[in-house]
């Protein structure tokens, strides 16, 4: 017998205390815990926050339900490709194919719990965003809307069927009897517990907040970044799956967007506006005013970019006029002219040279930029710029018509995309080789399917639900199969 680095006793001989433990309160574990208890299960979610509405990224979501920003119902051969391009082809195709496979099902699953939904707009990917929608605001507002409801509505789901959610309790460790995971190590009312189950989840969320994992594998300087989510995701499923013997995907890149500057120190900045329209239209420049990196492949792609610079906040999106007037007032909640009323800095000259001044950038260097760039895209040239710059994604716009804006930016973190391999029924994959038995995870603890060298996006609310159903339908079929 074998059991975690720890001297508390336990008894394999002991019948589990439930069937299924979900480590995480959000959608990830909710979910597993909700369809678990309703395939007739006895399931608990242990999640580390104390208060009623406890902070999680879930609870602060959009609520758009997309899969790589394609409709849940546009068919498994539609998403499967979405996924596989929008990663180039980093995504594991079994991951892959049973998020294409399942999506739809589980958005009508969450609806069929009660979820409220609306058709926001005619872009397809937002045919499923759950209500009441987040008002047009740039400030965090979640309280009463769509992905605050939709939890509520899982946890008393969840109870109703005999399930429980423990607040306020902390797990430190796994418990492994020779070699499967037979429940949890935890912190309660300041106290250890034992919660013994027949598998676990792990759901607990990204990394996003943990400093030393930001500088090792995200950002020389973690504490330059935006931590554009409510600071509960620290890694502790991916320590404790790391620490009897998980495999993990490359930790290197992050859901986020850019923002202003002045979101450091200004709540009304984030998580809007972004200036990933502006910054995909126009160009990112550090101080010496050359470009960081490929903008034409959006937003997400740039943040991270920005992120892995010396000084990730040394750096300006650099636009002129008829950017400013057409994308940057193409978004929701669109930077012009929110930016400003909210307190945000945009500096605006005549000239190049002016506008460097104001920005504190060297001049010369931001006219060789502009210059050569505007010249790149006139001859279609633009992949002979160093560093290239693709318009697959995103069109590019000269930088021609004066004025000329500036606006200071940093890198947002929503949440960390790499993380705990897994397959396709959601169950912890051994670096050796093999399943860790009884173990799951679900949600932004995983990786494998999102992320890779162009930080490609499948949709967090999605996975999380998705991987969430399918790890309670794995865990009832086996319980199934002993009955």
């Amino acid at each position: 017998m074998s059991t975690s680095a720890n001297t508390t006793k336990y008894d394999p001989d002991c019948d589990p205390d439930c069937d299924l433990i979900c480590i995480g309160g959000g959608y990830a574990g909710l979910a597993a815990a909700a369809r678990a208890a309703q395939l007739g299960l006895k399931a608990v979610v242990l999640e580390r926050g104390a208060d009623e509405l406890y902070a999680c990224n879930s609870r602060v979501a959009g609520g758009v339900m997309h899969v790589s920003y394609n409709d849940p119902a546009s068919g498994p051969e539609v998403l499967f490709k979405a996924m596989t391009e929008i990663t180039a082809g980093y995504a594991d195709a079994a991951l892959a194919r049973a998020m294409a496979d399942n999506a739809l099902r589980a958005v009508q699953w969450l609806q069929s719990e009660g979820a409220g939904f609306e058709r926001l707009t005619t872009a397809g990917w937002r045919n499923w965003v759950l209500a009441p929608v987040r008002p047009p605001a740039t400030h965090l507002e979640w309280r009463g809307i769509g992905a605050d409801m939709a939890l509520r509505t899982l946890e008393k789901n969840l109870l109703a069927r005999g399930g429980v959610l423990h607040r306020a309790t902390e797990v430190s460790d796994l418990i492994q009897v020779n070699g499967r995971c037979v429940g949890v190590r935890a912190r309660q009312g300041g106290a250890e517990k034992i919660f013994r189950a027949r598998a676990v989840v792990l759901a607990d969320g990204g990394y996003q907040a943990n400093p030393a994992l930001l500088k090792k594998h995200i950002s020389p300087a973690p504490q330059a970044l935006k931590q554009r989510n409510v600071k509960t995701g620290v890694g502790d499923g991916l320590r404790m799956a790391q620490a009897v013997g998980a495999a993990l995907s490359p930790l290197d890149a992050f859901y986020g967007h850019v923002l202003s500057r002045d979101a450091m120190h200004n709540d009304r900045l984030w998580p809007y506006p972004q200036l990933d329209e502006l910054a995909a239209a126009g160009m990112v420049v550090n101080q010496r005013g050359q470009r960081v990196g490929d903008e034409g492949m959006g937003g997400v792609y740039i943040t991270n970019i920005m992120a892995r610079q010396p000084d990730p906040l040394g750096l300006s999106v650099v636009f002129d006029d008829a950017i400013w007037q057409g994308p940057g007032r193409a978004a929701g909640i669109p930077p012009n002219a929110t930016l400003v009323e909210h307190g945000g800095t945009l500096f605006k000259a005549d000239t190049l040279a002016g506008l460097a001044a104001k920005l504190q950038v060297d001049a010369a260097g931001l006219e060789a930029t502009v210059r050569e760039y505007n010249a790149a895209l006139a001859a279609g040239k633009l992949t002979d710029l160093q560093p290239a710059r693709t318009a697959t994604r995103r069109k590019p716009l000269p930088v021609a018509t004066a004025p000329f804006y500036g606006a200071p930016a940093c890198a947002g973190i929503t949440y960390t995309m790499g993380g705990i391999r897994i397959n396709a029924n959601a169950q912890v994959l051994r670096e050796a080789g093999g399943v860790i038995a009884g173990l799951y995870a679900a949600g932004a603890s995983t990786g494998g399917l999102e992320g890779g060298p162009v930080a490609g996006y499948a949709g967090g609310l999605m996975k999380a639900l998705t991987f969430g159903l399918l790890a309670a339908e794995h865990v009832a079929a086996h319980a199934r199969a002993r009955q």
